[in-house]
């Protein structure tokens, strides 16, 4: 196994990271556009889920990412989680473009997949494709909804926060000299850390916390009708904010961990007395 690892080499890292994101994007956009779409269809309108199954649609999608590119990546699935890593986990630097542009790709095909699947909701709840069901590929500030005046800027500071919080855990979930998660579990534990942000944090920009997961669809957005893509529900330039904000963010959680945990926790060093049983006992 660890011959056939050191063979993939970079294109299997890579490899991974398309197809973990991919996985993420297709529940994550999936089921916003049933809830946005396919819910706009029903009678009455919004038989097809809420808030809560878009958190959790979202989180899973996560968790399933994970699983998929762990084994051969670490399945960063996020170009903020990359550029964190190699900030303060030694992550090689010549692997961060590479992986976010893999990341982004896989973003990009899983929301043309969603945009072709949903042909048919999408054109009848939106017939010219506008901000209405724009949120079902890409993020805007209050969800794009005018009754909350969040613009780019509150957003921004919105989304610092989000993925400070995404960064900081993460850390503290796989940090093995913390108490990380037994028996492979720190992918469901890194979903709940998403739904949990979605529930608490997604009024103000609809927590993109992820570069790839944002732009990638919007992309694909764009290139199939949606000709506002870029911009957000007050005709602002917006696409910039989930890029820019989750990269400033996770470099301050991934920060914050350190500083506040990682420093004081102890190096590696042999079970204590008591935990296994000592050399001359045998």
């Amino acid at each position: 196994m660890a011959e056939r690892l050191k063979r993939s080499g970079l294109v299997g890292e890579l490899s991974a990271e398309f197809a973990g994101t991919m996985i993420l994007i297709l529940f994550g956009c999936g089921v916003v556009a049933q809830v946005v779409a396919g819910g706009a269809l029903t009678t009455p309108p919004g038989g097809l889920g809420n808030h809560d199954s878009i958190a959790w649609a979202w989180g899973l999608g996560v968790t399933l990412g994970v699983y998929v590119a762990a084994r051969l990546s670490g399945a960063h699935l996020n170009p903020a989680v990359t550029v964190a890593l190699a900030t303060f986990k030694g992550f090689p630097w010549s692997k961060v473009a590479p992986y976010a542009l893999a990341q982004t790709a896989g973003a990009f095909v899983a929301a043309l997949l969603v945009r072709w699947n949903y042909t048919e909701a999408l054109a009848k709840a939106d017939p010219t494709h506008t901000i209405k069901t724009q949120g079902v590929f890409s993020t805007l500030p209050a969800n794009g909804n005018p009754n909350l005046p969040v613009h780019e800027w509150g957003a921004f500071r919105d989304q610092i926060i989000g993925t400070a919080i995404l960064l900081l855990l993460i850390l503290a979930v796989t940090d093995l000299l913390n108490t990380p998660p037994g028996a492979n579990l720190a992918p469901f534990i890194v979903g709940l850390i998403v739904v949990a942000i979605g529930m608490a944090w997604g009024t103000n920009a609809g927590y993109a916390i992820n570069p790839a997961r944002d732009f990638g669809p919007r992309l694909a957005s764009f290139l199939t009708g949606y000709g506002g893509a870029w911009r957000d529900q007050y005709g602002n330039f917006y696409f910039w904010v989930p890029i820019i904000g989750p990269l400033i963010g996770g470099l301050l959680g991934a920060g914050l961990y350190k500083v506040f945990i990682g420093r004081f926790l102890p190096t590696a060093e042999p079970e204590p007395p008591g935990r296994i049983p000592a050399p001359d006992e045998n």
